[in-house]
């Protein structure tokens, strides 16, 4: 596998391009199944948690970048794999639950592309399908600033979300999902200022 490189290669690069403080690194428990789950800004989203975890990241990606030869080949060698856009993907559902009964780390963009005005837009139920149907531990990320030369960038991972008064009540995916999205809204919110 190419993550442990990659990690290396892309962190020495984006230290020199961008200036990013990483805040609440301690919120990722150091094993057992975990959920990271991440506002969506810019391509560079899904390198920048995946350097700034303490652990590794099995992330989804949209299938269409698995067709395209470079691309397809960084990724799967660096532990992601493919999700069909726009309808239930069994398989891709399937592959997220199999990797948290494992004890890994999912990461998740729930809003599912990226958000031009840096707005936080609603989220798909995926994340909350992920978060009910395992016993994963789900951490929320914010990511702030822009990904330009020399300018801050922070990435802050919250408190763990707590889910059991939420359970309780028998909740929808996309119930589940707007919690989690409600997490990242407030860390954006707390930080931004």
């Amino acid at each position: 596998m190419l993550y442990p490189l990659g990690k290396f290669l892309v962190s020495v690069l984006f230290k020199v391009l961008f200036k990013i403080k990483v805040i609440g690194k301690e919120n990722i428990p150091k094993d057992g199944p975990v959920i990271i789950c991440s506002n969506h800004i810019s391509n560079y989203d899904p390198p920048t948690v995946g350097i700034t975890s303490p652990r590794t990241i099995h992330f989804m990606a949209k299938e269409e970048l698995f067709e395209k030869k470079g691309i397809g080949f960084i990724l799967r060698n660096v532990n992601a794999f493919p999700v069909k856009r726009g309808m239930r993907d069994r398989n891709a559902l399937r592959k997220g639950l199999k990797l948290l009964e494992e004890g890994n780390v999912l990461g998740l963009f729930p809003e599912g592309t990226r958000s031009k005005t840096g707005q936080v837009k609603r989220g798909l139920a995926g994340a909350g399908f992920f978060a009910m149907r395992s016993n994963a531990t789900v951490i929320p990320c914010a990511i702030i600033g822009k990904y330009e030369r020399s300018k801050p960038l922070t990435v802050i991972y919250g408190k763990p979300i707590e889910f059991e008064s939420l359970k309780k009540d028998k909740p929808s995916a996309q119930e589940v999902t707007d919690e989690i999205m409600e997490n990242i809204k407030r860390l954006l919110d707390e930080y931004r200022k």
